[in-house]
Order: structure tokens, then sequence, then C-alpha cells
């Protein structure tokens, strides 16, 4: 079993159990779900865009605690001082120490730039869930997901104003997905070996059609990578161990945000 497995058999146990504890209504009536989400695309497309979307990540499963000291809201103010053009947020707790309430947290103080709910999607539930607790973006894997749950899910999130970044590994990833004008995420990190290999950005790039929005993930730690993948279409670059390895996030972004050209 690789931890990828592992980590979506337990959340499947986890939102039955939330499932049973909490009425869909209630997350329909909370305050937030009423809210209008905020464009990522439209974030990512602005003429002076960074294309910079900050992570707050405070541990993973492959390099353990990351920065279990920084305060969401240190770090959502410092992101939005560094001009980021999103945020994105960890709300799985048992892997990567994250919990909604960090979002919630970020929500009050980040009014203008989209949070992408970052948590390993498995059931509509966690997709009004997103929407209740202020997420304008949700995360959906491709290589943990059937094709059919990519078109049900996307669609809901669609449906409920948000927007969805599809994330893919592989050609057979990409496969899955109804290529038209879609957010896509290529993950450098393999899911199953943790290892990290930024070629495969740039492998999969032309394999995915220009009315799409192309995002790379996972080992951008040098902004001479940013300028470079700019070259193969890519508009967003999502950034988080590289800012929260530091002692303050937000600074660490906005000196990296300087030095890309």
């Amino acid at each position: 079993m690789t931890i990828l497995d592992k980590i979506i058999a337990f959340k499947k146990k986890e939102i039955t159990k939330i499932k049973a504890d909490v009425p869909l209504k209630k997350l329909v009536e909370s305050p937030l779900f009423q809210r209008t989400p905020i464009s990522l695309k439209k974030s990512l497309l602005e003429v002076h865009s960074t294309g910079i979307i900050a992570e707050f990540k405070r541990q993973s499963p492959s390099k353990g605690v990351i920065n279990d000291k920084a305060t969401i809201e240190d770090v959502t103010n410092g992101y939005l001082d560094a001009n980021v053009a999103a945020q994105s947020i960890l709300t799985d707790t048992s892997f990567f120490g994250g919990t909604m309430v960090d979002l919630m947290k970020a929500r009050t103080i980040n009014t203008t730039k989209p949070i992408l709910r970052k948590d390993f999607i498995v059931d509509g539930f966690q997709i009004v869930e997103a929407k209740a607790i202020g997420a304008d973006v949700i995360l959906l894997i491709a290589a943990c997901l059937t094709k059919e749950e990519l078109k049900n899910y996307g669609k809901l999130a669609e449906d409920l104003g948000m927007e969805v970044l599809y994330e893919v590994h592989t050609r057979e990833d990409l496969d899955k997905i109804a290529l038209h004008n879609k957010i896509i995420g290529i993950n450098n990190r393999n899911l199953n070996t943790f290892k990290v290999d930024i070629e495969n950005s740039v492998n999969l790039a032309n394999q995915i059609p220009d009315d799409c929005i192309k995002i790379a993930e996972s080992g951008l730690s040098d902004p001479r990578i940013i300028t470079g993948l700019k070259e193969y279409g890519f508009n967003g670059f999502l950034i988080g161990e590289n800012f929260m390895k530091t002692d303050n996030p937000g600074e660490a972004c906005e000196a990296f945000i300087s030095q890309i050209r």
C-alpha cells in the first residue's frame, strides 16, 4: 500500500464519520456559503500577476514537520504583502497537520485573493464543506479519483460557483479529464514515491490544450525555474515548503517573488 492509498483509505473513513455528525443543511446555512468565490483563473491571468500560489503547510508525510511555529494569521498577512496570486491551505489534519479552522481564519484576513482548499477530496460532501468554510477553489487529484468522479465533483464545484484545480502527474491522469477550459496542475512530486522531478511539468505541458490554465506544483525552489516554466505556458506556480521551512514564510515569499523575471 502506497502513502497515497493509505491517505485515501483513511480519508474515506474520516468523511463517513463527519457526514454522520454534520448535516449537509448546516453547511448550506453557514454564512460563508453565501459569498461569491474569487476566481483563481482571473487572478492568474491579470496583467501583473505574480502567478505564485503560496501554501500554508505545517507538515507532510515525506518531510515530517516543516513549520509548527508559524501562525495562519502571520503567514496569510505575509503572503498578501508579497502580492501572491492566491493562497493554498492544507485542511487535512492526520497527514499534513492542517485544519478547516486554518482556512476560515485566513478567509477573515484575506478578502481579495482566491483561497484553494488543499485536501484529498473523495466525496461530494467535502466540496459543499469547502464552500461553507470560505474556499474559492478545490483540488481534485486525478490519481485517486475515477473519470466519472472527476467529472461529477468538478460539476458540483462549478455549480456552487467554485473553480477546480485538477491535479495530474502522468499522461494517464490527463486522459481522465475532459481537457477544455480547465485549470490543470502538474505535480512534479510522484505521489507514490514522493520523489520530485521538475521535468515532469515540461514533459506534460505540451499535452495540455492552450485554453487551459497550467500550474506547476512541487519542487519550485528557485525563481529561475519559474522564469523557465513560463516559457512552456505556465501561469501559476504552487509553492509551499520552500516558504514554510523558513522562520518567516511571508518574507521568504516576498524575496522570492522579487527575483522572478
